[in-house]
């Protein structure tokens, strides 16, 4: 297989020949001069065709091309203060590879607007377009900074079910499956597997995969799959200790993907700035005088609103610069059973939230690991112990004191690149209406 070069190799290489191949991303015949911009995933190079100077055969293809069309291109490089990367190819030979249909039902260029709707469902001709391209670059880069941050700590990733046989975090917002004969469902969170994980004797461990959630959400924020990245980690003193990880490993993501993804941001006229740490805490109750203060009443024992919510954004934005904070021991009452309670004040929970801008990034905490307590927190939330056995019994056997978070890999990047809808942020995204493409 031969060598084909990118855009980006071309600078420093002039007088030299090289192959490269790609999209037509535009074309120009002007009487005595052709130029074909040719894109593919590392950025656009111009081809300057003077009629004097290439084959007759090379010009006839040129004015034969059309916006999609996929061809392959040997030629020269040249310098050029005209072209926008201070390089350009003089052809001496472009081969058709395929032909695109015309017209094209979407624009990669973006010169004619499309709705949001139409540029998903021709999602393959929209991920030619460099703003787009750009958002999954900036995501494979955060992605990486997570897991460096994490492998390097000691952190192993592990594999856990998709398909489970119960309800892992209680409702009935679950997708249902047949499994042989019997009724399994799409896992929402394998929290559970997690922590029977570190019930197996591993300190720290991770997941990366896909979720489910069988919510009727029409909402630019919800999508019935998606994509988290979760740590687990044993011998915690407390749930902070989940939150020194945490923010280090959003440290880790977002500073790989200022290294790697300049051009990707620019495209975008997206600015990231490394956040500060510790990120700022705020806990229960004396998060409702603080909200007093702000002007805004919340009754307890429930989660608080969103407008709550944006407000203690706002409030620390001022008083400490940061755009991350953390909301810590959510009222018992909201959370799920395996949380662990504040032994001093068992109306709040050792439950943790990721807060960036006003919106939640994820959610985590200290699990309780007692199993007397799992199970009395079982019964009070309502569910079945005898059907919770296959989770609660390994804790018999003794479990070290542990916790972990959740972080929605598509969410963050939407709301660090400020996205007005988070289906940008994943390649072919599922809602209520979607499971096409």
């Amino acid at each position: 297989m031969e060598k084909l070069l990118s855009p980006s190799d071309l600078k420093g290489m002039a007088g030299e020949e090289v192959v490269l191949a790609g999209w037509v991303h535009d074309s120009r015949v002007l009487g005595g001069i052709s130029f074909v911009l040719l894109r593919n995933s590392s950025g656009i190079v111009q081809i300057a065709a003077p009629k004097k100077d290439v084959p007759a055969d090379v010009y006839g293809v040129i004015a034969s091309l059309h916006q999609e069309d996929v061809v392959r291109c040997e030629g020269v490089v040249k310098e050029s203060k005209a072209a926008r990367s201070g390089v350009e190819v003089v052809p001496r030979r472009i081969e058709l590879l395929s032909k695109a249909a015309v017209p094209l039902p979407l624009d990669p260029r973006g010169v004619t607007p499309a709705s949001l709707d139409t540029r998903l469902r021709w999602r393959s001709l929209e991920l030619r377009r460099p703003e787009s391209s750009a958002i999954f670059k900036i995501e494979n880069a955060i992605v990486q900074g997570f897991e460096e941050y994490l492998q390097s700590n000691g952190f192993i990733r592990t594999f856990t079910p998709s398909i489970i046989g119960g309800i892992s975090e209680g409702g009935s917002e679950v997708f249902k499956t047949d499994y042989y004969g019997r009724p399994a469902f799409l896992v929402q969170d394998p929290q559970l597997h997690r922590q029977l994980t570190i019930a197996g004797g591993f300190d720290r461990i991770y997941d990366l995969g896909a979720r489910w959630r069988a919510e009727l959400s029409h909402t630019p924020r919800h999508l019935s799959e998606h994509r988290t990245i979760a740590p687990e980690l044993a011998f915690i003193a407390d749930e902070r200790d989940t939150m020194r990880v945490e923010e280090q490993m959003v440290v880790s993501g977002v500073k790989r993907a200022m290294r790697d993804c300049g051009a990707e941001f620019e495209t975008l006229k997206v600015s990231p700035e490394a956040p500060r740490t510790p990120f700022p805490v705020l806990e229960f109750p004396a998060v409702y005088d603080t909200l007093k203060e702000l002007g805004r009443e919340e009754p307890r024992n429930q989660d608080i609103t969103e407008a709550s919510q944006r407000a203690l954004a706002e409030h620390v934005k001022e008083k400490t610069g940061s755009d991350f904070f953390f909301l810590n021991r959510f009222p018992f009452a909201a959370k799920a059973f395996y949380v662990m309670k504040v032994d001093e004040d068992p109306e709040f929970a050792r439950s943790v939230d990721l807060v960036y801008k006003g919106l939640e990034l994820s959610s985590g905490g200290q699990r309780e690991h007692r199993e007397e307590r799992i199970v009395a927190q079982i019964r009070e939330k309502g569910f079945s112990a005898e059907g919770l056995k296959w989770f609660t019994e390994p804790f018999r056997y003794g479990v070290p004191p542990h916790g972990g978070y959740s972080v929605g890999i598509e969410r963050f990047v939407a709301y660090l690149l400020g996205m007005q809808n988070i289906k940008e942020a994943v390649l072919f995204p599922r809602d209520p209406d979607t499971l096409e493409p």
